[in-house]
């Protein structure tokens, strides 16, 4: 062990050498420990090595950038808290994400904001405060040419951010409902809708959510996505129930009304999931038919 903290001193060392070529090796070889070696990654956190890593996502080179954020992806699976307290991190990994060449530094920016959010509660109102984070994630599931990966690795992170009720308001006010929609209804490649409907469920939870995906067809399309012609996986069906239930329990009484009708249409799979999903799909599903058949159970919150 005592090697691998000597390693880790060193290489972080040269990372604040003159020598640019120096300065490039020495960052190639932490990304690659940190990648392989999981006792490493504590120690080179320790080391220092975050705000030298952090400071070269302001880079000019994609390369370098691409291989300082995957080194901070691979810190922050065990050093969160090295990241988070690291003074200017959220700004290097916004400049990163918004301006980086590097379709590999974007997609590890993303992923380190989702692996600190989904770990530490306490960091999603700090980086949902962040409008410029929410607004280029948002950006690069609004872009039609961006790939998949890139896309999966900002949907994870907007879904980390949406964990926190009060970041689902901001979320909406920066026009996640209609970017969300879009996404689902254009984007098939694997995995996308699944994570897609998930977000757009975490967001359907707050009161705000209700008359933007009313202007964007969002109740459509979950129920589009409920309807046994449409065959969609299991995982999708249960984000539209949760989508569905939220919108019931956060939205007005126009809001509600919505949500029975769509309700009575897909009543069948909104069953099927009750009995075939997950133990939280179920839950939700039978939560959900009872409000559609009683629809007594939010009319007075």
């Amino acid at each position: 062990m005592e090697d691998k903290r000597r390693t880790a001193r060193n290489l972080v060392a040269k990372l604040s050498s003159v020598s640019e070529r120096t300065r490039n090796e020495a960052l190639a070889e932490l990304r690659l420990i940190s990648r392989q070696d999981p006792e490493s990654r504590p120690l080179i956190a320790d080391a220092g090595a975050v705000p030298y890593l952090s400071e070269t996502l302001f880079s000019s080179s994609p390369a370098i950038q691409e291989n300082a954020a995957a080194t901070l992806l691979n810190l922050s699976i065990t050093s969160r808290d090295s990241l988070m307290s690291t003074r200017g991190l959220l700004d290097a990994l916004s400049h990163a994400l918004s301006n980086s060449a590097s379709q590999g530094a974007v997609q590890s920016c993303a992923a380190t904001l989702h692996s600190i959010l989904i770990a530490d509660e306490s960091s999603r109102p700090i980086i949902g405060s962040k409008r410029d984070i929410l607004y280029t994630l948002l950006s690069i599931i609004g872009d039609k040419h961006a790939l998949a990966r890139s896309i999966k690795d900002a949907l994870e992170a907007l879904f980390g951010i949406a964990l926190y009720q009060l970041n689902r308001a901001s979320l909406v006010g920066l026009g996640a409902v209609p970017a969300l929609v879009s996404l689902i209804v254009r984007d098939a490649r694997k995995g996308i809708v699944e994570d897609a409907t998930a977000v757009l469920a975490q967001i359907a939870g707050c009161e705000e959510s209700e008359e933007a995906m009313r202007k964007a067809g969002g109740l459509k399309v979950l129920g589009d996505l409920l309807d046994k012609k449409t065959t969609a996986s299991t995982r999708i069906m249960e984000n539209a129930v949760a989508a569905l239930l939220n919108l019931a329990r956060c939205g007005g009484e126009q809001g509600r009304k919505e949500v029975r009708e769509m309700g009575v249409k897909v009543m069948d799979v909104i069953t099927e999931v009750g009995e075939n999903g997950s133990p939280k799909g179920k839950a939700k599903a039978i939560e959900l038919l009872k409000y559609v058949v009683d629809g007594n159970e939010y009319e007075n919150q």
